[in-house]
C-alpha cells in the first residue's frame, strides 16, 4: 500500500461521516471539543488524530452502527502508522565520536603529526573526564612549590564544599528545573456544577432521628426546612432512612455532560445506635412517590437500585417510571437523583462515587455530607417516641397509638 494510500481512506470515511450528518465543522467540532479547523483537517486527510477517542465520538454522533466503527477504528490505525513513519526522522551519516581520529591517550607516546612533540608531563586533555575530576590525581612537575599546590588542592575543596552547601548544581545551564505542579485533569474546572440536600423527609413531613437524649431535653419537631439545624443541635442521626438529593445541571447548553453510574460506598459498620428514636410526624403519607435510587445499607456491597415512583394526586394511581443510568446534563437541562438510603441493622456510614465524562474527559464525584460521610442507623427495638402538639411534649408510641 502507498505510503500516504492509508490516511487518504481513514479521511474519506470521516469525510463521509461528516456529510452524512450535515452538520457544519463548527457545530460537530464543539461536540467534539475540537476546534473546526482542526475536524476539517482530519477530513482532508492533512492530520490523522492521535487518538481513535475523538473518532469514534464523531462516528457515535453521526448515527454509525458497530460493524462501520470496528472498520473505521482499522483505517485510524492504518492511517496512524502511516502518520508515525512520515513523523520519523530519516537516519542520517553522522561519523560516530569514537570512530572520529582521537590523540592517544597514553602520554609516553607523542602525537602524531607536524610540530613538536607535546610534553609527556603535562596533562592530555582530550583524555579528561568531566565527570569524574583527575585534579586530585594529577602529579605536580617537578620544581612546583609545594606551597602553590596545596593552597590549590584546599581551594577546590572549599568551592566543592560551598556548591553541596548551597545546593546549587555544578551545571545550571543544563539541569532540569524543578517540576511544578502540572497542569491535570484534576486541576480544570468541572464541567458541571453540582449540589445536596441531605436532610430531606418523605412527603416533607415523615422522618425518624435516632438522639442521645431523653424527651425532655429534645425540642419540638422542626418544620422540614429547618431540619438540618434541628438535627445538628441534637447530634440527631438519621433513623432507618436517609434521603439524599443529588442535583446536577451542565454548564453549556450544548455540550452535554453524561452521568454513567452512581456507587455507594460503606466506610464504616457498627451496631445500631442504642439511643432513643424520635418521629418527627403523626401519622404523615404524601400524594406522589419520587422515583428514586434505593440502597440497601445492609448488604455486604450495597448497590444504588432505580425504584419508579407512584402519583396518586390524580384518580388513578399513576406510575412514575424509574430512569437508569446513563443521564445527560447541560445546562438547560439538569437532573435530579434522589437516593433512599436504608438501613435496620447497621449503624452505616456512607458516601456515593458519581461517574461522569465530558469533551473527551472522565472523572468520578465523590458526595460526601459536607465533607464528612452520610449516616444511617437501624431503629429497631429502640424507644420511639412522636410529639403532641396539644401537651407540647414527646410521648411514646403506645401513648399516641402508633406502632414502632
Amino acid at each position: 500500500m502507498p505510503k500516504d494510500a492509508a490516511v487518504e481512506e481513514f479521511a474519506g470515511l470521516v469525510r463521509a461521516l461528516k456529510a452524512r450528518d450535515g452538520r457544519s465543522y463548527e457545530a460537530l467540532g464543539r461536540r467534539l471539543s475540537v476546534s473546526a479547523s482542526t475536524l476539517h483537517r482530519y477530513c482532508s486527510g492533512a492530520t490523522v488524530p492521535e487518538e481513535f477517542a475523538v473518532v469514534d465520538r464523531l462516528a457515535l454522533l453521526c448515527g454509525a452502527d458497530e460493524e462501520e466503527r470496528q472498520a473505521l477504528e482499522a483505517a485510524w490505525t492504518e492511517a496512524d502508522r502511516a502518520r508515525r513513519r512520515a513523523a520519523s526522522p530519516a537516519p542520517t551519516s553522522v561519523p560516530a565520536v569514537s570512530a572520529a581520529p582521537e590523540s592517544n591517550p597514553d602520554p609516553s607516546v607523542p602525537e602524531p603529526g607536524p610540530g613538536p612533540a607535546p610534553d609527556p608531563t603535562a596533562p592530555d586533555s582530550s583524555a579528561e573526564d568531566l565527570s569524574a575530576p583527575e585534579a586530585p590525581r594529577a602529579r605536580p612537575r617537578r620544581g612546583a612549590p609545594v606551597p602553590l599546590l596545596l593552597a590549590a588542592a584546599v581551594a577546590l575543596v572549599v568551592l566543592a564544599l560551598a556548591a553541596a552547601l548551597l545546593g546549587h548544581p555544578t551545571r545550571t545551564a543544563s539541569a532540569p528545573a524543578p517540576a511544578s505542579t502540572a497542569p491535570g485533569r484534576t486541576a480544570a474546572p468541572l464541567p458541571f456544577t453540582w449540589s445536596i440536600g441531605s436532610q430531606l423527609w418523605e412527603g416533607g413531613c415523615g422522618h425518624t432521628y435516632l438522639v442521645d437524649r431523653t424527651p425532655r431535653a429534645v425540642a419540638p419537631p422542626p418544620v422540614a426546612a429547618d431540619s438540618g439545624a434541628w438535627a445538628g443541635t441534637h447530634g440527631a442521626v438519621h433513623g432507618g432512612e436517609a434521603l439524599v438529593r443529588i442535583t446536577v445541571q451542565g454548564r453549556s447548553p450544548s455540550d452535554a455532560v453524561v452521568l454513567h453510574a452512581l456507587h455507594v460506598r460503606v466506610v464504616d459498620r457498627a451496631a445500631p445506635l442504642p439511643w432513643n428514636a424520635y418521629r418527627m410526624d403523626n401519622g404523615c403519607g404524601g400524594a406522589v412517590t419520587p422515583r428514586h435510587f434505593a440502597v440497601d445499607l445492609d448488604r455486604p456491597r450495597p448497590l444504588a437500585r432505580p425504584v419508579d415512583g407512584l402519583d396518586a394526586s390524580g384518580a388513578e394511581v399513576r406510575k412514575i417510571p424509574a430512569v437508569s443510568f446513563p443521564y445527560k446534563v447541560t445546562s438547560s437541562d439538569p437532573e435530579e437523583l434522589l437516593v433512599s438510603a436504608r438501613a435496620a441493622g447497621c449503624d452505616c456510614r456512607w458516601y456515593l462515587e458519581l461517574e461522569w465524562s465530558a469533551g473527551g474527559r472522565t472523572g468520578t464525584l465523590r458526595i460526601t455530607d459536607g465533607g464528612k460521610p452520610f449516616r444511617t442507623s437501624g431503629t429497631r427495638g429502640r424507644p420511639a417516641y412522636v410529639h403532641d402538639s396539644a401537651e407540647g411534649r414527646w410521648i411514646t408510641d403506645s401513648d399516641s397509638g402508633q406502632t414502632g
